[in-house]
């Protein structure tokens, strides 16, 4: 089952619910995944599936910043209800104590010496995890264990 036939099923079952958020946020999905399709010309594949979703956690990322950032709590926590929502359908995400033992192998393997290196360590890790790991989480880590 693709992921887009998922949402729609899931839609139904949000609006069967009555559970605004979850329909709402699918909603915005699949309006993207269509725009991409008739706009753009695109064929939906799992990749391109993916980053809509990665791309949508992101954005809900920076909100969630300039709304805490604002001391508007009521739309930071519909953000984040809506980002939950949204990782339900991305690979899990890896924790902080998996990225780290990632990141001091590739260090080793690689053989990186200095803090300007990290650029080595990025696209490698983001490549083979993208969507299970975390960018900023990468760099802090990195940051920390080269001088």
């Amino acid at each position: 089952m693709s992921l887009k036939t998922q949402l729609e099923a899931d839609l139904k079952q949000a609006m069967l619910q009555k559970n605004e958020t979850v329909r709402d946020t699918l909603r915005l999905l699949l309006s993207e995944f269509k725009r991409l399709e008739i706009q753009e010309g695109q064929t939906l594949t799992p990749q391109i599936e993916q980053d809509v979703l990665l791309k949508a956690v992101k954005q809900r990322q920076q909100s969630i910043a300039e709304f805490d950032k604002a001391a508007r709590m009521d739309l930071s926590q519909k953000e984040r209800e809506e980002m939950d929502v949204i990782q339900r359908y991305l690979p899990k995400q890896l924790s902080e104590e998996e990225t780290r033992r990632l990141v001091m192998e590739l260090i080793t393997e690689l053989q990186v010496a200095s803090k300007k290196d990290i650029g080595m360590l990025m696209k490698p890790l983001m490549a083979k995890y993208k969507g299970q790991i975390d960018g900023k989480l990468v760099q802090k880590i990195a940051g920390e264990l080269l001088p």
